[in-house]
C-alpha cells in the first residue's frame, strides 16, 4: 500500500543518444520507498524497440570511443569520481530513500562507488600489454581491445555500487554500455547518467534501458550486444547465463549465496559477536555477502549469548534499515515461522517489526535462530534478510561437510585464534571469498569480487583486475623487420 499518493520524483526515463528519453510503454510500475511506503516515481517496462534504440546509440558511439586513447578515456572518470564526491550527500539520501538502507550504509555505498571509480582510473597502468623478443629480430606482443556494445543487468540491493562494479571498468576499457537497472530502484541509475554526461562522456557511450523480464531476455538475445554481466538471484542468473551463451555472448552471472560462518570455541567472543551481528544485519541482510548460516563448532554458548546481546542493540528504523518490499518482509518472516514450527529455537525474534512514524515501511528485526538442522529451509536457502541460522556441530570436519554440501559458494568466514585451524578452513571451504575473523570478506580493489559453485556462472569476474579479461579481447601480434636474421623454427 502506497502511503503518500503524491509522486516525489518525475517519471523514470530511459537514457540514450546522450539524453533522457520518455518511454512510450503502456506498462509502468510504482517505485515505492521501503522506508515509509511513500510513492517515489513510476518506472516504465520498456519495449524491445526502445532497447534497440539504446543499443544503436551505443553502437554508433563505439567506434570513436574505442579508438580514443585510454589515457583520454580515463579523464572522464577522474571527473566522474570528483562528481560522485561533490554529490555525495544527494546520492546517499537517494540510496537510502529508494532502497531502505540506513544513512551510514548509504554513505558507505557512495564511498565504495568512489573507490571502484578510482580503480578504473588506474586502468592505463594495468592494460599496457606485454612485449618480448622471442627470437633474434622477432617480437611478440599482446594488446587488449574492447568488445563493442556490452550490457550490465544490476539488482536492487546496491543501486549505486553494483552499477559502478561494471560501468567504469567496461567503459574505460573502450566499450559502450547499456545498463538495465532494477525496476525496484531505478533512481540512482538516473543520477549516474547525469553525472557521466556532466563529466564529459560522449553521447551514446553510456545508455540506460528500464524494464523487467522481457528486456532482460531481449538483452540476452540482442545480436549487437557482445557481453552481458548480471547480478541477482541464482535462479535468474542461471537463466541469463544460459540465454546469453546460447546466443554466443560472453557472460558472467553472479547469483545468490548462503554464507557460512565457522565459530570455534577459541574465538574472541567480543570480536566474533560484533562481526557476526553486523554481518547478518548490514543492509538488512540484503546482500550476497551477509552472514546467513553459523556453524557452532563445539561449545560456543557464551559467544552465541553475546551475538544475541549485539543483535538486540540493532533497532529497525535506527541502525537497521528496511527490507525492499512488503513481499520481501512476508517471505523472510515465513522462513522464521517455518523454522520455529520445525523445532528450531528463536533466540532473537525480528518478526512484526514496526517503526513509529513509518508504519508503512517494511522492516524485519534481527533474528537469531538456534538448533537449526541442515535440512531446514533456513539452513539451505538464501533468505535475504537480517536472519542467521545456527547449526551446532561436534567438530570442524562436520561443519565443513555441511558447508561443502550447500550448492552456493560465495563466501565463508572462520572465527578462531588458531592460525592452523584458520588455514584448515581456508583450504577446505567451498567458497570463492574467505574471511578470517571478518564477517563480510569482500575483497578490496584491485582484488576481484566473485564466488564459486552456484553463486557464479561464467569465467572471470566483473570487478578488479579480473574484469580486464572479461571486458576485453586479447590481440597477439608477431613482427619481424630484419631479413638478415637467421631463420629457425621460431622465425
Amino acid at each position: 500500500m502506497v502511503k503518500n499518493k503524491t509522486m516525489k520524483y518525475p517519471k523514470v526515463k530511459n537514457f540514450y543518444n546522450g539524453d533522457f528519453q520518455e518511454s512510450g510503454s503502456t506498462q509502468w510500475l510504482e517505485v515505492v520507498s521501503p522506508v515509509d511506503g511513500n510513492w517515489l516515481s513510476l518506472v516504465p517496462m520498456s519495449t524491445v524497440s526502445e532497447l534497440n534504440a539504446a543499443v544503436q546509440s551505443a553502437k554508433n558511439a563505439f567506434e570513436t570511443w574505442s579508438r580514443t586513447p585510454i589515457k583520454e578515456r580515463v579523464q572522464v572518470f577522474f571527473r566522474y569520481r570528483n562528481l560522485l564526491e561533490k554529490n555525495f550527500d544527494e546520492l546517499a539520501a537517494l540510496i537510502s530513500e529508494e532502497n531502505g538502507k540506513t544513512p551510514d550504509e548509504a554513505r558507505a555505498e557512495v564511498e565504495k562507488s568512489i573507490e571502484l571509480t578510482e580503480f578504473a582510473c588506474s586502468m592505463p597502468q594495468l592494460v599496457t600489454g606485454e612485449i618480448l623478443e622471442v627470437s633474434k629480430g622477432v617480437e611478440c606482443r599482446t594488446d587488449h581491445f574492447p568488445l563493442g556494445v556490452v550490457a550490465s543487468i544490476v539488482p536492487f540491493n546496491f543501486p549505486l555500487m553494483v552499477p559502478n562494479w561494471t560501468v567504469p571498468n567496461a567503459i574505460v576499457l573502450g566499450n559502450a554500455m547499456v545498463l538495465k537497472p532494477s525496476e525496484l530502484v531505478p533512481l540512482s541509475a538516473q543520477k549516474i547518467a547525469e553525472l557521466l554526461k556532466e563529466a564529459g562522456l560522449p553521447d551514446g557511450v553510456f545508455n540506460i534501458i528500464n524494464g523487467g523480464k522481457e528486456i532482460v531476455e531481449a538483452v540476452c538475445a540482442h545480436p549487437d550486444i557482445e557481453a552481458v554481466s548480471f547480478v541477482g538471484s541464482t535462479k535468474v542468473a542461471k537463466l541469463v547465463y544460459q540465454q546469453a551463451t546460447h546466443h554466443l555472448k560472453r557472460c558472467v552471472a553472479l547469483g545468490g549465496a548462503k554464507n557460512h560462518l565457522f565459530v570455534l570455541p577459541d574465538a574472541n567472543p567480543e570480536m566474533t559477536a560484533s562481526n557476526v551481528a553486523a554481518s547478518m544485519t548490514g543492509c538488512a541482510g540484503q546482500r550476497c555477502m551477509a552472514a546467513s548460516a553459523m556453524l557452532a563448532v563445539g561449545n560456543v554458548d557464551r559467544i552465541i549469548e553475546k551475538i544475541c546481546e549485539e543483535a538486540r542493540k540493532i533497532i529497525p528504523g535506527k541502525n537497521l534499515g528496511a527490507v525492499i518490499s512488503k513481499e520481501a518482509k512476508e517471505r523472510i518472516e515465513r522462513y522464521i515461522t517455518e523454522a520455529e514450527r520445525e523445532g528450531a529455537r528463536i533466540l532473537v525474534d525480528g518478526r512484526g517489526a514496526v517503526v513509529e512514524g513509518k508504519e508503512n515501511g517494511t522492516y524485519v528485526g534481527p533474528t537469531v535462530i538456534d538448533y537449526v538442522r541442515p535440512e531446514m529451509a533456513v539452513a539451505r536457502e538464501e533468505i535475504f534478510g537480517p536472519v542467521i541460522s545456527i547449526m551446532r556441530t561436534e567438530n570442524l570436519d562436520e561443519a565443513l561437510e555441511i558447508e561443502n554440501r550447500n550448492p552456493y559458494g560465495n563466501a565463508a568466514s572462520v572465527f578462531t585464534n588458531s592460525g592452523g585451524l584458520a588455514r584448515y578452513v581456508m583450504e577446505r571451504a567451498s567458497a570463492g571469498m574467505i574471511g578470517v575473523n571478518i564477517g563480510v570478506p569482500v575483497p578490496r580493489e584491485p582484488f576481484s569480487f566473485g564466488g564459486w559453485n552456484e553463486s557464479r556462472f561464467g569465467a572471470n569476474d566483473i570487478t578488479g583486475k579480473s574484469s580486464i579479461e572479461f571486458w576485453t579481447k586479447l590481440k597477439k601480434t608477431t613482427t619481424k623487420w630484419n631479413p638478415e636474421a637467421r631463420i629457425n623454427w621460431m622465425s
